[in-house]
């Protein structure tokens, strides 16, 4: 059977698609259509007439949201990748000019010889949470630039900041409320928030987080998790280096919300804390047990989800069999 590839490389206002089918490159797609419902409205019959095995177009920082929801409404089968993972796949071929149409079809090839895995995408509800919580963020980080402002202001200019952080904290609180109204409308959420909350370390913000950044927890196995949440330390070994390990990659904010929760974890939680000290007698850093606890809670709480058992339930059956 003949498989079709498509790659979409997308901008704020357009979609530049290109296909492969039978090792090359083949014409019988819309070259460019503006990324809106109307051009999407036109796109989708001309995919579906095409049956894809697979539709590849890189992550852009929220411009390939529609287009993502339209297709895979659709039924068509959509990835979104690491635009990382495709520029080292453009210099190992030797692609180094970068136009629009250029990167759809390199987008075009990466679906045909890499063949990403398709993954569930999340739904309306579950972006609109994750927007709620990178808002927080976005607005935490305001007020921390506008109070390092502060201590070299003028006078003047100090009454306007501080009129600006009082709007911003209220800012903070309205968002908070409606991400603690989000869970509580939702059974699930509400239910995977007081199994979180239940572990010693995991508070309010680190549990909304690793819900709406981390959707597939308790999805997958240990090791997935952790090297999807950036947190699996890989091998680095060369020549006469050896017994390296490092952490790379994954998702910086779910390993910015584990790293919280590992830091509390160390001195309020017994499981986290005596890893801890276990490993810094053996003499590891003190950055490097850091790391390790943040695999290990991501592992707990993995289980924890994947089982739907609570904190205390999970470390009375541990105790009863070690």
């Amino acid at each position: 059977m003949t498989e079709t590839f498509l790659g979409i490389d997308v901008s704020q206002a357009t979609l530049e698609l290109a296909g492969r089918r039978d090792g090359a490159e083949f014409a019988d797609v819309p070259a460019t259509v503006a990324n809106s419902d109307a051009g999407l409205t036109t796109l989708v019959p001309a995919l579906l007439a095409l049956r894809p095995t697979l539709i590849v177009l890189e992550a852009t920082g929220g411009y390939e949201r529609l287009a993502v929801a339209t297709l895979t409404l659709a039924g068509l089968p959509v990835v979104v990748v690491n635009p990382r993972q495709v520029r080292a796949f453009g210099k190992a071929i030797g692609q180094l000019a970068k136009t629009d149409r250029l990167d759809a079809a390199l987008l075009a090839l990466f679906a045909e010889r890499i063949r990403p895995e398709l993954r569930q995408r999340p739904d309306f509800d579950t972006t609109e949470l994750t927007d709620l919580v990178q808002r927080r963020r976005q607005v935490i980080d305001m007020i921390t630039m506008e109070r390092n402002r502060c201590a070299l202001a003028t006078t003047r200019v100090r009454r306007r900041l501080e009129a600006h952080i009082t709007w911003l904290e209220r800012e903070v609180e309205d968002v908070e409320r409606r991400l603690r109204e989000t869970i509580e409308a939702s059974p699930m959420w509400r239910t995977r928030d007081e199994l979180l909350q239940s572990t010693p370390g995991i508070g309010p913000r680190i549990s909304q987080a690793l819900i709406a950044l981390l959707p597939e927890l308790g999805a997958l196995n240990r090791q997935r998790i952790a090297a999807l949440a950036g947190v699996a330390p890989f091998n680095d070994d060369s020549g006469g280096r050896g017994k390296e390990r490092h952490i790379s990659g994954g998702r910086a904010a779910v390993r910015t919300a584990l790293f919280m929760g590992a830091l509390v974890g160390t001195r309020r939680n017994p499981v986290l804390k005596a890893f801890y000290h276990r490993l810094l007698a053996k003499g590891k850093a003190k950055k490097v047990a850091l790391v390790a606890c943040m695999r290990k809670l991501l592992t707990i709480l993995n289980a924890m989800v994947r089982t739907n058992t609570p904190w205390s339930t999970l470390m009375t059956a541990t105790v009863a069999h070690p």
